[in-house]
């Protein structure tokens, strides 16, 4: 190719030559001379298009990828990935009162482009997560910060109050002679978070009717407190250590029908429903909701128990303080919130399980719709691996169920919106992969539900998690406090923020591997193996170039 090329350039420099020296060398150069120095300049560049197109390779030219690639430009494509907001950054982005300047907007850009550094993560989560509005005084946080240390210590005190009643039940089973392990049930029946096969069973919110567990089971977790008294018990932080005592002595002399669930407080339309019975009397109907209730939080608290103790320890580096826990401190929280099996752990990782086991306890009288479900564990892990303190790791969890929590509902009604998302991306951006699918019987794109659910936590490491997250979490503060797209525009940013990044970062991983898929996959199992295979495999920052490539072309479209 490149010896076709030499001798059309000379020939074209030479049949340029005359044109350009007749008309350097006199001013007075007539009219048709122009006009053929003109038409030669253009002669010239139209021959160099066609050699230029000539000289792609045919497998380049023919590829459907790069032909679908060439079309997105990244807009961090042409220049060096942001780093991280810094201290120094974070520090100078606040006024005197304590306010975020320019209304948070240089902060969201900087998260949003490059994450934020680890050593801020406990300072800057709280902000993106919504904890703290991003026009907010320092005076007004602290505020916002006292409410919530004191609804998050109310709920933990009903928490403790449950497990109160759930002992009581306990001895009543056992004085009537009903076996230990009736009532305690099998905990080996919860089984870890499917590899996609088992999906069906997870996202379901269990409830006492389920099929996988017995119908002693869900009073029977209860059995797992060790003695019977809560006085022991304690939270993360040393300030709820102080009031446990005076609540236990408290709540003793409050009627036993009070202690269950207290379901009065949370009742509400979406809460899980019993029959009513034309007979049946105000207290009945409520006994019955109450005895229904505390037969769901006891059937979560034990598969959350079995999840926690499962959790790995790859938080461990990321947080040193957290690590460094004592034996004696860590068994103590365990046995406050009734783990169980763990003395195969070093006693961080003992730690770790409790602290989950206590904010999932909280998180589920905070949202019994959705109480817990295996794979809440997986997004809970990383946030107290950051958050030391407790109610500032309940809150931000909170934060981020508001949206991640449609991810567990009874109805699955929030799972398939995002999946046929994911499936509309795909569709809109590459119609043949699109077929494929189809022919595949795979276009619900149901191969990634894992990474839909759990948010990518299974796919990248802790953090890439976190860099992602952030990103998206920079996206969703962005929409919350009203920053239009004009103001990404002035900020040279073309993607504008979504509330669904996550998914056309999944598409995105979809997308790159669409050549495999075509040519080397006929099931859908396959495809599903794929997904399941990619943890450690991805970039999370191409990712993220690739995921907002999709955001600017496709967003008004979808």
């Amino acid at each position: 190719m490149l010896m076709q090329q030499k001798p059309l350039m000379r020939a074209l420099r030479r049949s340029h030559t005359p044109f350009s020296t007749s008309s350097s060398t006199s001013n007075s150069s007539s009219s048709p001379s122009s006009s053929s120095s003109s038409s030669s300049w253009i002669l010239l560049r139209s021959v160099l298009l066609v050699v230029a197109s000539s000289s792609l390779s045919p497998s380049s030219s023919s590829s459907p990828a790069s032909t679908n690639r060439g079309s997105l430009k990244s807009p961090w494509s042409r220049r060096r990935r942001k780093h991280a907001l810094l201290p120094k950054q974070w520090k100078s982005l606040f006024m005197p009162d304590g306010k975020l300047c320019d209304g948070g907007v240089k902060f969201l850009k900087k998260a949003r482009s490059g994450g934020v550094d680890p050593s801020i993560r406990p300072e800057v989560w709280p902000f993106l997560l919504g904890i703290y509005d991003v026009n907010s005084s320092k005076e007004e946080r602290d505020c916002i910060q006292d409410e919530k240390r004191k609804e998050y210590e109310n709920l933990r005190k009903k928490c403790r109050r449950h497990l109160r009643c759930n002992d009581r039940s306990f001895k009543a089973k056992q004085a009537v002679g009903i076996s230990s392990a009736e009532v305690s049930g099998d905990s080996s029946q919860v089984v870890d978070f499917p590899g996609l096969e088992d999906v069906n069973g997870t996202r379901r919110t269990p409830s006492a009717e389920d099929s996988d567990f017995p119908d002693e089971a869900p009073q029977g977790s209860e059995s797992i407190l060790e003695g019977g008294d809560d006085k022991s018990a304690v939270t993360y932080e040393d300030g709820l250590a102080g009031d446990t005592e005076s609540t236990d002595s408290d709540s003793s002399e409050e009627p036993e029908i009070a202690e269950s669930f207290l379901a009065t407080e949370f009742i509400g339309e979406n809460d899980f429903d019993l029959p009513s019975q034309e007979n049946s009397s105000p207290f009945e109907t409520k006994s019955r909701l109450n005895l229904q209730k505390d037969e769901d939080f006891a059937t979560w608290q034990r598969i959350m128990r079995v999840d926690a103790v499962r959790a790995n320890g790859e938080w461990i580096m990321y947080s040193p303080s957290q690590a460094a826990v004592s034996g004696m401190k860590a068994r103590r929280l365990a046995g406050s919130v009734g783990l169980q099996d763990y003395d195969h752990l070093e006693p961080s990782r003992i730690f770790h399980a409790a602290r989950l086991v206590t904010i999932l306890e909280a998180y589920a009288l905070y949202d019994p719709e959705i109480g817990y479900c295996q794979g809440m564990s997986d997004l809970l892990s990383p946030i107290i691996a950051v958050m030391e303190e407790d109610f500032l790791a309940f809150w931000c969890f909170v934060g981020f169920m508001k949206k991640a929590r449609h991810n567990f509902r009874l109805d699955e009604v929030g799972i398939r919106r995002q999946l046929g998302l994911v499936s509309k991306i795909i569709k809109c951006k590459d119609s043949h992969l699109y077929k494929h699918l189809e022919k595949l019987q795979a276009e619900d794109c149901f191969f990634v539900y894992r990474m839909v659910v759990v948010l990518c936590r299974r796919e990248l490491n802790l953090d890439q998690t976190l860099c992602l997250w952030e990103v998206m979490w920079a996206d969703q503060a962005a929409i919350r406090a009203g920053i239009a797209q004009s103001a990404w525009g002035r900020m040279r940013l073309r993607a504008p923020p979504s509330d669904d990044l996550l998914l056309y970062a999944i598409a995105a991983c979809v997308l790159q591997r669409r050549k495999l898929i075509i040519e080397k996959y006929s099931s859908m199992d396959e495809i599903m193996r794929e997904c399941n295979s990619m943890a450690g495999q991805l970039d999370v920052w191409k990712l993220l170039d690739d995921a907002h490539d999709l955001v600017v072309n496709l967003h008004d479209k979808i």
